[in-house]
């Protein structure tokens, strides 16, 4: 059963096709938790079960908040919800570094989810590589397959890095185009080590949310958007192919956007519906 796509008219400005800017940083963690609602339900309704996958950083820890809240921690049956991550890092998960820490301080120490319905990548192993394959496993025994095989996440959040970097996946990495893992181990910054989901898994994903906020971001947000770099950067290949994909973002960082507002039937189209 198909989900009922989304209530654009509960949502900020839509200034390019599947590009919604809030008026400030603030609501568009606001705004990011709505939507959470609002996709579980579609997704719990539709085939029993919500399963994401999250991201760290400061922009998602104020969505977390937000859902961890009065005001919706009530509104998620959240017995039917699986967490996974994006990427992480490799350190162990009390680190502040750690994506996973980060998610379960704010997060899931907050709300009544099953503990056994986090799965954490275990990136701090020294056998970094079997503990990406075992991650597979995980993604394998809870997801649904795409047509080309690849596990399918209803929603998997990401961020945009100064340098167009999304989840582990940097410009020049020698895997940013693996077609066969779901899990990879690419080196970071200063060659650390991580483990992130591959483009491929993005791209099975039926919808994709990125969260930018700051005018720090703004240069790259329209270098993603906008411009065609040579060779593109890795948040410009997130595209899935059968979902849709959301950039939620406040003015700051959309201050050098064009503006291309688009009719609700013609934005559906762009989204994949």
């Amino acid at each position: 059963m198909e989900d009922a796509g989304t209530n654009l008219s509960l949502l900020p400005e839509e200034i390019q096709p599947g590009v919604l800017v809030c008026p400030e940083a603030e609501s568009v963690g606001r705004v990011a938790a709505r939507l959470f609602v609002e996709w579980a339900w579609q997704s719990i309704a539709g085939k029993g079960r919500f399963c994401l996958a999250l991201s760290g950083g400061s922009t998602p820890r104020a969505m977390y908040e937000q859902l961890a809240s009065k005001t919706y921690r009530t509104q998620v049956d959240w017995g039917k919800v699986h967490v996974f991550w994006g990427d992480e890092r490799c350190v162990p998960p009390e680190d502040p570094q750690s994506n996973y820490g980060m998610a379960r301080r704010e997060l899931l120490l907050r709300v009544p989810i099953p503990a056994p319905h986090a799965h954490r990548m275990e990136a701090e192993r020294d056998d970094l590589g079997r503990a990406a394959q075992e991650y597979e496993e995980v993604l394998r025994e809870h997801l649904d397959l795409d047509p080309r095989g690849f596990p399918r996440f209803d929603l998997i959040l990401l961020g945009v890095g100064a340098d167009g970097h999304t989840a582990s996946l940097f410009p020049g990495a020698e895997k940013l185009h693996e077609t066969s893992r779901w899990v990879s181990t690419p080196a970071g910054p200063a060659g650390k080590r991580r483990m992130t989901l591959t483009l491929p898994v993005l791209n099975a994903a039926r919808r994709v949310l990125f969260l930018v906020v700051g005018a720090e971001k703004a240069g790259i947000l329209r270098a993603v958007l906008e411009e065609n770099p040579e060779p593109p950067l890795p948040a410009q290949f997130v595209a899935p192919g059968e979902g849709e994909r959301w950039f939620l973002v406040d003015s700051a960082a959309a201050a050098l956007l064009l503006r291309r507002p688009v009719a609700m039937h013609e934005s559906t189209q762009e989204n994949g519906e």
